[in-house]
């Protein structure tokens, strides 16, 4: 795996560096067909508060997970955690699609399927059901429209299209008040 380790008001020594590198190779023998993910650790301190974020984009997903803690130590602990939960619960998933669909190969996917550690308490989690579905016509217009009928409506998230560029967009609330926009590459 290659490492991408950055500091935000925090100088990253080695020792924290090595540290993270531990702790998230750990989650190496999981991967099959991308044994050189890249793997991005941004660390933050602010106000006695450490906040590490860690994201590995693979070719079928994005892992991804943020832990905040007083010791930068726990937190890396903690998000070795939240990734080794999100990747069982993948593999429980991709399980279970090469069990129903036997014309998939489950070396077609991410992550080893060969470690048999796939719990069952993550097979109830997994199943996803959709409550609810919802039909309407995309209005084309700009951000700040979009974000003015969001805000009418009450949403924290609003899809529309974009009039310049004619492709669908969303814009949504971040847990800091401010806005931010999704639109295609």
């Amino acid at each position: 795996m290659n490492y991408n380790v950055r500091g935000e008001n925090i100088e990253v020594t080695p020792a924290i560096r090595e540290y993270v590198e531990k702790k998230i190779g750990k989650l190496e023998r999981y991967f099959n067909n991308t044994p050189d993910a890249n793997v991005l650790v941004n660390l933050k301190v602010n106000n006695n508060t450490s906040k590490v974020e860690v994201t590995i984009p693979m070719q079928n997903l994005v892992l991804r997970a943020e832990e905040e803690n007083a010791d930068m130590y726990a937190a890396i602990d903690l998000i070795n955690d939240k990734l080794e939960r999100q990747i069982r619960k993948h593999k429980t998933k991709v399980n279970r699609k090469f069990r129903n669909n036997l014309s998939t190969t489950p070396e077609a996917f991410a992550f080893n399927t060969e470690i048999d550690e796939v719990v069952d308490e993550f097979e109830d989690d997994t199943d996803i059901e959709v409550v609810r579905n919802k039909r309407f016509d995309l209005k084309p217009m700009d951000s700040e429209e979009a974000i003015l009928q969001m805000n009418m409506l009450g949403h924290s998230f609003f899809v529309y299209t974009n009039a310049d560029t004619n492709t669908t967009n969303v814009v949504y609330r971040r847990k800091d008040g401010r806005y931010g926009l999704i639109e295609p590459s």
